[in-house]
């Protein structure tokens, strides 16, 4: 495994200054609609970063974890009338990715985004998203998604699955899929999410078996969806990381669990990081380990600092995992 980094930058200097801090892969988008992207587009973005001195190892499909008003395939979740053509866009797109040399691809199935209420103080004042039930808008009316039902989602998540996952193992290209953050109750927002509890995530990766469907896993999200996510995550990560199904991780922590929490910086949250690192080292987990949701601190506007502690921690804990465990950390 290897340090990694999702952060949107746009400059050369910027993602020299990832591999300067010992970043050594990106996840990192061509500009323009995914949709759009041609396979010399991809070409020069992969050559671009590699100049850079780092290793483009994955991009973004078009769905993200916004909205679904705000992404660039609104029909694929909807059922709406422009999903097939949507679908065979993603599928020239997984064609091309592979024939650019890029290893794998992360996507959402998210339809509400990710709900939070107002943001809470951390350490030295830091600003620190949060979620709390108690202070959320419970009678929140649906959007664009409308109300839409657990077997229905799971009807539409099953429909893409079906086109995609052929195409990627036909291709070799991996299908990381993020968890939905944060958990919450059915129906909340009109939507009854299925991929917000860990019987869910198991549920997605056993459909369509194969070696390129599995998870960009967010220890913060699956945090989220725990009772006690310090005494959880272990076993989760070791039943995901067993069956190989971990392609990507996002690696976050939090105060609290379900319906309850706070975000941190990874060594103050409830889950042991030290230990998680350890786990994905024992399972032969072996692509990247990257930060994600960082607090605010003061002076720090596009976040670069607070990325830059978690680098740095990411990398020692790297340092001493492969100590431990010869072979399971490159680059």
């Amino acid at each position: 495994m290897y340090l990694g980094t999702q952060n949107r930058v746009t400059t050369d200097a910027e993602f020299r200054r990832f591999a300067q801090l010992g970043v050594t892969h990106v996840c990192a988008d061509p500009a323009g609609n995914p949709h759009d992207w041609t396979l010399d587009d991809l070409i020069r973005h992969r050559e671009r970063l590699e100049r850079c001195r780092v290793t483009l190892d994955m991009v973004e499909l078009p769905m993200n974890s916004r909205p679904v008003e705000q992404q660039a395939s609104p029909d694929i979740l909807t059922a709406g009338p422009k999903r097939d053509e949507q679908i065979d866009s993603i599928c020239r797109l997984i064609e091309n990715v592979a024939r650019a040399g890029i290893p794998a691809v992360k996507y959402n199935l998210n339809l509400i985004g990710i709900p939070r209420t107002p943001d809470e103080p951390g350490r030295g004042g830091s600003r620190n998203a949060a979620f709390r039930w108690d202070l959320a808008d419970q009678n929140a009316a649906p959007g664009l998604a409308g109300e839409v039902s657990e077997d229905e989602n799971w009807e539409r998540i099953n429909y893409f699955l079906s086109r995609i996952v052929p195409v990627a193992e036909a291709n070799k290209v991996r299908l990381a899929c993020h968890p939905h953050d944060p958990y919450t109750p059915p129906g909340y927002r009109g939507v009854t999410r299925v991929l917000g509890t860990v019987e869910g995530l198991k549920k997605l990766v056993q459909m369509y078996e194969s070696p390129y469907h599995g998870l960009n896993f967010c220890i913060g999200s699956v945090a989220e969806m725990l009772d006690d996510p310090g005494a959880e995550m272990g076993d989760i990560l070791r039943w995901f990381g067993t069956r190989d199904k971990l392609f990507n991780i996002h690696f976050r922590n939090i105060k609290g669990g379900k319906l309850s929490f706070m975000e941190t910086f990874p060594e103050e949250g409830d889950v042991d990081m030290v230990e998680a690192i350890r786990v994905l080292a024992e399972v032969g987990y072996k692509y990247m380990v990257m930060p994600d949701h960082v607090p605010q601190l003061d002076a720090d506007a596009d976040r670069a600092v607070a990325f830059s502690f978690c680098f740095g921690y990411i990398r020692a804990l790297l340092q001493v995992v492969g100590a431990e465990v010869p072979g399971s950390v490159t680059g």
